[in-house]
Order: structure tokens, then C-alpha cells, then sequence
């Protein structure tokens, strides 16, 4: 495709007299997946309506296409008119958060085909985060005109312009702004399943796992992108891919294998990387990650990878990659908080985990330069080994019938010193949010007890939920991280003065910082705060905040039966 794309203008001059600036390309979402078009570069810029150029009764009886353009020259837009699109602005973190406006700043101006539908999902958004936990029938109160539009929103039509995405745009462009105010960010990839086993009826669902019993489980495997800072502050979800997988057959499309979804999450980042001229991005992914077709990709040189090895491949040298790093010299050493774990007993496919104390361990550091051979396979014959640099740490003397630790970590730029390595592990370490922001998504919003009638609507809902967890995450660790910026970065004036009232009553701190007011709010979800207790989690305050939403109601109905008493009184 690379050759065609090179040579077709010129033909085309030849054969009709003038030189095409553009091309435009159609790929049937029914049947492919429009991979190897984003790989030659192509662009996508929207989907059709399924109704074809003699639809005239918009019948749409056609199947929907992803529409693809490539321009052939850098200046397509001033030979057509049109001006060349600016960088996106930057936006601070805490910019735009609070109760009343955030809302509006990552759900509003959604395309999603009516600008009606749009309003009502910014209305929709405000009122599930005020209480995450509950359905949207339960976070609307019984109000019958809320409820019903919400539900015609998520039960339009499959084929509708309301799609996960589309849902997501907004939240995605301020992500992106986001990011472009940092440094360097961490683009964190994982995917988990959904659970959706409970609803017969669904149409759409995949198979995401089988029990002891060979009985398949239902669901969607869900893919994701969550980035955050060096610090780990959470600055938004970049991209998010919800798929129905099918059991793995000899004539299944390879296309379709589970390694397409890291590869073009980060081939995303690549083209972020033009827009983001000044942030290094850093791509961090755990041990599913460790596939050679993902080191062989084409990156941008703002944009690296950093994987937990899980193969122990061949080098260049005497001995395999784990081997040879084990037997090289101790660096120096490194102390690192192994945090606590709680007993967990056998379910299903999951394993039995024993208990763990939260404990310090002293590690060895060791960090050098490999290359790393290709697969023995037939699609890898004869491939040039990969140069990367390996970091890794193993515990000196674990506790007695505990596993020590132990990482290996492949990154794909030069880390010659002490303090690069030990960075190079802090971030990794930080890869763990996205099992957070997956425990808030599942536990908090609850986004496994939804129920609609076919997978498309599930999407719709949980798009919403995405980034009502996201804010929940950076609530709880904005508070933690920078506790002495003022309340109002994400509180309402009704929500402070509620805190205020509560404070008072409590003989606590009055919230005028944002760490006070966190700790309010984690105490009206069970948090104790005592002396040893750690910092708040994301439970307690999710948990807190849909309780401070139901003093928030309680306090405006008070107020507006004292104004009711009072105008009555006066009048008489």
C-alpha cells in the first residue's frame, strides 16, 4: 500500500491532467478492522450513516463504513482554503474540575448526531457521579423526565452517531491538552474483562473466559489507556476499546489477535506526537506486553516503551536475557515498599493468594544494554536483533515463605546511571493506577450490574462511567499529592459549606484546603484517620461523596422550605 500511496498522484496527473492533494477510502466496519490502513498512515475521520447515495427515505439500509483520508501533500489545506489547524491549548490539571462544571468540560459538545442528546448527556454524567454506586434510575431520585430521557439516549438505535467514542471525544481532547502541559506522562496500556454473564438476553457479548466445567462466560474485554503523571496523577483515559471476542478458531482473522489492541493503542501515541512536540511519552505495560512485534514497531522519538519482560529470550551473548543480567554485578541497591495484601481464597481460574504484610525491602539494581534476538519463528526469520536496555531488581533477603521481588524491565531508551534506573522503576511502579481506575470502574461505579439489551448500549453507559471513575481516582489522590491547594479546585460552594457544617459538628479542620476537604469527605465514608491509618483510598471516597451529595440535597431543601416559611410569614 506504501508503494501505491507514493506513486498514484503521479499517475494520475499523467492519466487525467491535474494532481490529486487528497485521498478518501471507505472500510466496512462489519468485516475489517481498517488495520493496515492505520498502519500506511491513513487517517480516520468519522464514520458513514449506513444510507448509501440513493437512500432517499434514509432507510439506511447500507452497512456502516469508517471513512480514511491521506494526504499527499503536507499542504493539502492551503491549496483547498482552509486553514492549518492550531496546537491544542494546555490545560492544568486542576483546571475546570469542580462539582458544577466538570460535567459540562469533559461529556459537552459530544458529536453525537443531535445537539439535544448531547445536553442530556452532560446532565446524565453530573447525576451518576453524584452517586456512583447506585443505578441511574436510584441517582436521579425518581425524577420521571430525567430517567426517560437518559434511557432514550442509551437505547438509540446501534447504528446511531452515539458511540463509545464519540461519548469520549471531549474527555479525550482535554486529556491530550492535559498532557501537553507535562514533561513526560505515562501512557498506561492494560485490559480487563467485563462481566456481563448475568444477562441472557444481551446481544453482542463475547466470550471472555470458560469455568472448570468448560462452561463459557459472557462479557467484553475491555482496553484501555490511562495516563498520569510522573507523580502518578491521573490526567484522563486517551483511549478506550471495548470488544467482543470470539473463541479463537484455525481460519480466525489475524487481525483480530489480542496483540492488534496493544500495537494500535500505540500507534495512537505516535500520532499524539506531533501535537505534542514537548511531552516524552512514555508507554508502560506489564507483562502481556512482551511480544516482538510490539519493539519492531515505527515509534516517534517522543515516544518510548517501557515492559515488564515475561520471556527469557536468546541474546547475542553466552547467556538468555534473565540469565545474563542475574550474573552481571549489583549496580547498587534500591529500598522499596512492597505494599500489603490481603488472603484471597480459590475462585474459578483464579489462584489461592496467602496474606501479605506491607513491608520494606532493600533490592539489587542492575541495568545494561542487550540486544534482543527475533523468534525462532517463520514470520520472524532472519530479523535483526532489537537494542534495548534492560533494568532489574531482585530482593536481597525476603522474609522467611514469602517470593521475593523481582522485575525485568525493557525500555527503549538509553538508561546509563543510577538515578535513570531508579526512575526508571518509580514509573514503573506507578503502572499500577490502571488496576485502581479498573477496581473504581467495577467496584465504585459498578459498571458490571448494567443492563441493556445489546453490547453497543453497554458501551454507551460504561463510556459514561470511564470518566466519572477517573474523577473519583483524581479526587482521592489530588488530596493525597497536593492537599494544600484550595477546595474549591474541586468542590462546589453548596459542597464546602456542607463540609464546613460537618466539620464543625466533628471538631475537625475546617475544609479551606483541598487535603482537609478530602478527609472529610473519606471520613463520611467510613475512613478513621487514625494516627497509623494510611491515607484514604479510592473506596472511602466514593463512598464519602455520594453521602456528602445526599447532605448536599437535604441542605437545599432545608433552605428552600426556611425561604418558603419566610415569604409565607411575610406575606401574611
Amino acid at each position: 500500500m506504501g508503494k501505491v500511496l507514493r506513486q498514484v498522484a503521479a499517475d494520475f496527473e499523467v492519466r487525467y491532467g491535474y494532481r490529486p492533494w487528497l485521498l478518501e477510502s471507505f472500510i466496512d466496519t462489519e468485516r475489517h478492522t481498517g488495520t493496515c490502513y492505520e498502519a500506511s498512515n491513513w487517517i480516520k475521520v468519522g464514520i458513514t450513516k449506513g444510507r448509501g447515495r440513493n437512500d432517499v427515505n434514509s432507510k439506511k439500509l447500507e452497512s456502516i463504513k469508517a471513512i480514511y483520508l491521506y494526504p499527499l501533500t503536507q499542504k493539502f489545506r492551503k491549496h483547498m482554503g482552509v486553514d492549518e489547524p492550531g496546537p491544542p491549548p494546555t490545560l492544568d490539571i486542576v483546571e475546570g474540575l469542580d462539582h458544577d462544571i466538570w460535567a459540562q468540560n469533559e461529556f459537552g459538545g459530544a458529536s453525537l448526531g443531535d445537539a439535544r442528546l448531547s445536553k442530556r448527556l452532560v446532565e446524565a454524567a453530573g447525576i451518576q457521579a453524584a452517586n456512583p454506586m447506585r443505578s441511574f434510575c436510584g441517582a436521579a431520585k425518581g425524577e420521571r423526565a430525567v430517567v426517560k430521557g437518559y434511557y432514550r439516549m442509551i437505547e438509540q438505535p446501534d447504528d446511531s452517531a452515539i458511540t463509545m467514542a464519540a461519548i469520549l471525544a471531549p474527555h479525550r481532547e482535554r486529556t491530550i491538552q492535559r498532557m501537553r502541559n507535562q514533561e513526560t506522562i505515562l501512557s498506561i496500556q492494560d485490559g480487563t474483562d467485563l462481566n456481563f454473564n448475568s444477562l441472557a438476553q444481551c446481544e453482542g457479548l463475547g466470550v471472555i473466559g470458560k469455568n472448570q466445567t468448560d462452561t463459557s462466560s459472557k462479557g467484553l474485554h475491555m482496553h484501555s489507556s490511562f495516563v498520569v503523571t510522573t507523580d502518578g496523577i491521573p490526567l484522563g483515559v486517551l483511549d478506550v476499546e471495548c470488544a467482543a471476542r470470539q473463541p479463537k478458531t484455525a481460519d480466525s482473522d489475524p487481525e483480530e489477535k489480542t496483540t492488534q489492541s496493544w500495537i494500535k493503542a500505540t500507534r495512537n501515541n505516535n500520532k499524539l506526537a506531533k501535537i505534542l512536540p514537548n511531552t516524552h511519552q512514555i508507554v508502560t505495560m506489564d507483562r502481556e506486553g512482551d511480544f516482538f512485534e510490539l519493539f519492531e514497531e515505527p515509534r516517534h522519538s517522543r515516544v518510548d516503551l517501557l515492559v515488564r519482560a515475561k520471556h527469557n529470550r536468546k541474546t547475542d551473548g553466552e547467556f538468555k536475557l534473565f540469565d545474563s543480567i542475574r550474573q552481571s554485578p549489583a549496580q547498587g541497591q534500591l529500598n522499596i515498599t512492597i505494599p500489603r495484601q490481603s488472603a484471597r481464597p480459590k475462585l474459578s481460574k483464579q489462584k489461592a493468594r496467602p496474606k501479605r504484610e506491607k513491608r520494606q525491602a532493600i533490592v539489587d539494581l542492575r541495568y545494561q544494554q542487550i540486544k534482543m534476538r527475533a523468534p525462532g519463528t517463520t514470520a520472524h526469520k532472519d530479523k535483526a536483533p532489537i537494542h534495548l536496555w534492560m533494568v532489574h531488581i531482585r530482593e536481597v533477603s525476603p522474609p522467611p515463605n514469602e517470593k521475593g521481588v523481582e522485575w525485568f524491565l525493557l525500555a527503549t531508551w538509553p538508561i546509563t546511571s543510577d538515578a535513570e534506573a531508579q526512575e526508571c522503576v518509580r514509573w514503573y511502579s506507578l503502572r499500577w493506577r490502571i488496576e485502581d481506575w479498573h477496581r473504581v470502574l467495577k467496584s465504585g461505579c459498578k459498571i458490571e450490574e448494567l443492563a441493556y439489551k445489546t453490547a453497543e448500549r453497554l458501551k454507551r453507559g460504561i463510556a459514561i462511567n470511564i470518566v466519572i471513575a477517573w474523577r473519583i481516582m483524581l479526587m482521592t489522590l489530588l488530596g493525597r499529592e497536593s492537599p494544600e491547594l484550595p477546595a474549591e479546585v474541586l468542590f462546589s460552594d453548596l459542597e464546602i459549606k456542607v463540609l464546613k457544617a460537618y466539620a464543625i459538628k466533628k471538631k475537625e479542620l475546617l475544609p479551606l484546603m483541598l487535603g482537609n476537604a478530602c478527609q472529610i469527605v473519606a471520613s463520611m465514608g467510613g475512613y478513621l484517620g487514625r494516627k497509623h491509618d494510611l491515607p484514604p483510598g479510592h473506596q472511602m471516597m466514593w463512598q464519602g461523596y455520594a453521602s456528602l451529595q445526599q447532605m448536599c440535597e437535604g441542605f437545599k431543601l432545608a433552605e428552600t422550605a426556611y425561604e418558603h416559611n419566610t415569604v409565607g410569614k411575610g406575606q401574611a
